[in-house]
């Protein structure tokens, strides 16, 4: 059994934080439970393009409003409540109108060692 709690997360090597983002990895590959499991916090006024080629992600909203723009296709806003998937691959805009609080799974599972490509793209790392 796994048990953890996020303040134990915050400030340790499994928080990453950037201008536009921060990253608490709850779940990893290491778990050995077949996904990731993140808590992602997009600041307020950021905007990311994000290309996730070699997974896919489901993330849930629990705090904030922002929007994701699939190229080439349609908008959607986000708010408390929407679960967005991305089964496809699709490459995006994540953009934080107001602080977004992120619940995200990945599949193939994170290490915790990647970090976004000039594409947006995470590599897929064993």
């Amino acid at each position: 059994m796994i048990v953890r709690h996020i303040r134990d997360i915050r400030g340790s090597e499994r928080e990453v934080e950037t201008d536009a983002f921060i990253s608490r990895r709850i779940l990893l590959k290491g778990d050995s439970m077949g996904f990731s499991f993140h808590e992602t916090i997009i600041k307020a006024g950021a905007e990311l393009l994000i290309w996730y080629a070699n997974h896919v992600e489901s993330v849930y909203c629990i705090a904030g409003r922002g929007e994701i723009e699939v190229i080439g296709g349609a908008t959607y806003t986000i708010e408390p409540g929407v679960l967005y998937a991305l089964d496809g691959h699709e490459r995006h805009y994540l953009r934080a109108e107001a602080e977004l609080r992120l619940m995200c799974v990945f599949n193939p599972p994170l290490t915790g060692r990647e970090v976004h490509d000039e594409q947006g793209t995470y590599p897929l790392l064993e």
